[in-house]
């Protein structure tokens, strides 16, 4: 029997891939796969992302930098060259010291007590009171005080007694306190007062148990 010549089979191209060990190559589709889309590169967004993190966190420190800068003069402006506020003036130092008193002074009116003062049988709401030596027995000494201008109007109760806790906690007293207990007093004009001119909010240290106190407990 005659064969006749069967022309050769063409060769299939191989499929494209990744290429084998043995150097061929493996199919991964069929012929109508599209190509896969470029997805994007972690490492480009995580440099990405800390850039803004970076951007965010100078935004914010440049906006408290700038608070703090406005706060701080704005408070400054609020004050003279001796550190008193425009409307009044906070005094929690006897500069230069009083003279010690030789005796006790009967029927003092506040308008005439004077910071640093010592009082025997104190109070405060008093209409006069016994000034005496510090370094005799007392139970109170004036340890703050804070004067409004005498131009300003009546604040009302409200705003005079957290003025009078705003002396208390600038009060600066000595080691000599430590060896008494103390607590705060205040006393501060009210309006029938302050229309005669009242001007002063007082913040004095007592003793509970009486004239004990026998040193000034100011520095």
């Amino acid at each position: 029997m005659n064969h006749q010549d069967v022309p050769p089979r063409p060769s299939t191209p191989p499929a494209s891939g990744t290429p084998s060990a043995g150097g061929g190559s493996s199919p991964v589709g069929g012929p109508n796969l599209a190509p896969a889309a470029d997805a994007p590169r972690l490492p480009n967004r995580a440099l990405n992302r800390t850039t803004l993190w970076k951007v965010f966190f100078a935004v914010v420190l440049l906006l408290v930098v700038g608070g703090l800068v406005w706060l701080a003069l704005w408070l400054n402006s609020g004050r003279d060259s001796n550190g008193s506020t425009k409307d009044g003036a906070l005094e929690t130092a006897v500069t230069p010291a009083p003279t010690a008193l030789e005796s006790p002074k009967e029927g003092v009116e506040p308008a005439g007590y004077a910071l640093g003062d010592c009082f025997r049988d104190f109070d405060p709401e008093a209409l006069t009171a016994t000034v005496v030596p510090c370094t005799t027995g007392h139970s109170a000494q004036l340890v703050s005080l804070y004067r409004y201008p005498g131009d300003g109007t009546y604040p009302g109760s409200d705003a005079l007694k957290a003025k009078a806790q705003e002396a208390c906690r600038a009060a600066r007293l000595s080691p000599a306190a430590d060896g008494y207990t103390l607590e705060f007093q205040r006393s501060y004009p009210s309006s029938t007062s302050w229309a005669s001119g009242d001007r002063r909010v007082d913040c004095y240290v007592t003793a509970a148990t009486g004239n004990v106190i026998n040193a000034s407990v100011l520095p």
